[in-house]
Order: structure tokens, then C-alpha cells, then sequence
């Protein structure tokens, strides 16, 4: 992700705003919380006024706890509005989108989570690290509602744009997700997700539905799985690993299974030692309806 201060001359109060960000890193709640406040000011003066850094220092005010719990919503809505009109699409401008749409998920508030997300778009000119970020938070508020076709294309075009931008572990993150729901049912004569995301349409009502995978999308997703989690195969909980073995079943693709048996000697996890250890699977991930959202590998 671009940091927007970079973009224009090198002020003072921009270089200190560098040296905020560095407290916010190392976790220094407190000292960034008094430097704030006297960064804020400047950014308000005669001598310093900056408008983009000063919705940059509100928006982690807001965050940080600097101020009312009560204010913290509007105080995001505010750097949202301002960040809009000095510069929409900025990284900063999705990030001040990406924060208020976390508030409300963390309130309970699905559907303005939902709105806000709409607002990162590719008309909108946000980079793709912010759309697969966005896009990603989207698809996992849309297993929440139990509507997992717009969940799956959510997912996808995270993928998509993760990978494309160096994010990687978040961009492993959507493709595990969206194999999780895949594997619920598969049928070769369902659509690619390629034409699945091209020919989306917003709906006049919203509601629950559902689209079998298609095999081809499965075996994409998988193959550019394999290398990145049987890099390391340890660790005690490696719901990934068996999700591979899932699709080997489902697909029929003995060779997938025979690579994670392979690795037998360096697995951990009771269950997938279970699983390749036995004359058939027996590893079975919970379903997606189910609420288990995330399959990231633990550490070992």
C-alpha cells in the first residue's frame, strides 16, 4: 500500500507525522496519542495547515482511542467525507473507507458495512491492494448472512488483486475461504468464476443464494495452493492441508493426496495423519455454513 504522505513536499509536520506512525508500529499507544493531539493542532495553524494530514491524524485518533467512544463512528464518517473531496481514490481515502466499514461490522451493522464497502471501487480509481482488502472483508460479511454466491465472487476478486499487488498472505487467505465454500458442491456444468464475476448484477432483493463450483476453478485455486502450504506441512491444527485433501476426494485427483502423503513424516496434525493413514479420507473440513471463516495454518 502507497502512503499517500510520500506524494506531496516534505513538511515538518509530515515528517513527524512519519514518526507517529513509527510509535503506532511499536505499539506506543500512549506517546502516540499525546503526539496526535499536537499534531493535529499544527496541521490546523496558519504556519502548517495541511488538510490531508489532518484526516489522516483524526482517523487514527479515532483508532487509538484518543477520542469518545461515542465520537468514533462520526470521527471516521468525517475523514471519510474529507479524504473524498481532497483526494477519492487515494490509498489513504480506502483506507479511511476500510476503517469506518470495520467499525460498523464491529457494531453489528452489516449492511452499512456492506454500503461502505461499495464505495471502494475500480471507477472510484482505488488501487488494488485496497479493492482486495475490501473485497476480501466483503465476502467474509456475506458468508455471515448465509448468501455465499456473491460470497465466492467476492472472494475470487480478492484473490485476484492480492496477489497481484504482494499481499500474500492475504491474498492465501481468500483462496482458502473461497475453496472452504467450493468444496460444499461442485458441478462441472456450473459457470466459470471468471463469468460468474464479469456477469454479476446488483439484485433488487437480497436473500440467501448459492452456485456450485466449477471443477476448473477448484483445481486453479488448489494447484496454486499446494506449493505455499506444503512448504511447511507442521503445526497441530492444519485445517489448509486437509481442505487439499477435500478437493482430492471431491475432484478425484489421487496425485494431490499422494503429494501431502508424501510429507507424511513432517505432519503433525493428528487429524491429517488420521486421514492419510487410513485406506480412504477421513478428513472432513466444517462447512462454510457453519461460520468457520478463516483457514490460515497455525504455527507449528
Amino acid at each position: 500500500m502507497s502512503d499517500d504522505l510520500s506524494e506531496t513536499k516534505n513538511t515538518p509536520l509530515r515528517r513527524d507525522m512519519r514518526t507517529l506512525q513509527r510509535m503506532l508500529l511499536d505499539g506506543q499507544t500512549s506517546s502516540a496519542i499525546e503526539l496526535s493531539g499536537s499534531l493535529l493542532m499544527r496541521s490546523r495553524s496558519k504556519d502548517e495547515r495541511d488538510p490531508f494530514s489532518e484526516a489522516r491524524i483524526r482517523m487514527e485518533r479515532a483508532l487509538i482511542g484518543a477520542v469518545e467512544p461515542s465520537m468514533v463512528g462520526a470521527e471516521l464518517r468525517w475523514c471519510v467525507d474529507r479524504l473524498n473531496a481532497l483526494h477519492q481514490g487515494s490509498s489513504l481515502h480506502g483506507i479511511s473507507l476500510l476503517n469506518l466499514a470495520a467499525w460498523h461490522r464491529n457494531r453489528g451493522e452489516s449492511m452499512m458495512a456492506l454500503a461502505t464497502h461499495a464505495e471502494i471501487s475500480p471507477s472510484s480509481g482505488h488501487p488494488d491492494d485496497i479493492r482486495g482488502l475490501s473485497r476480501l472483508e466483503t465476502g467474509r460479511i456475506m458468508i455471515g448472512l448465509d448468501d455465499l454466491d456473491p460470497a465466492m465472487r467476492h472472494l475470487w476478486v480478492a484473490k485476484e488483486c492480492l496477489s497481484q499487488t504482494g499481499l500474500e498472505a492475504e491474498a492465501l487467505a481468500s483462496s482458502l475461504e473461497w475453496l472452504d465454500l467450493a468444496l460444499e458442491e461442485i458441478d462441472e456444468n456450473s459457470p466459470r468464476m471468471s463469468q460468474r464475476v464479469s456477469q454479476a448484477a446488483p439484485r433488487e432483493e437480497g436473500g440467501s443464494t448459492w452456485v456450485p463450483a466449477n471443477p476448473e476453478d477448484v483445481r486453479e485455486i488448489v494447484e496454486s495452493l499446494i506449493p505455499i502450504l506444503l512448504d511447511d506441512v507442521s503445526g497441530r491444527d492444519r485445517i489448509d492441508i486437509g481442505l487439499i485433501l477435500d478437493a482430492s476426494v471431491a475432484l478425484g485427483e489421487n496425485s494431490w493426496h499422494q503429494l501431502v502423503s508424501d510429507r507424511i513424516s513432517e505432519i503433525q496434525d493428528p487429524s491429517l495423519l488420521e486421514a492419510l493413514q487410513s485406506c480412504c479420507l477421513l478428513y472432513t473440513s466444517p462447512s462454510p455454513r457453519d461460520g468457520l471463516l478463516s483457514r490460515m495454518p497455525s504455527s507449528a
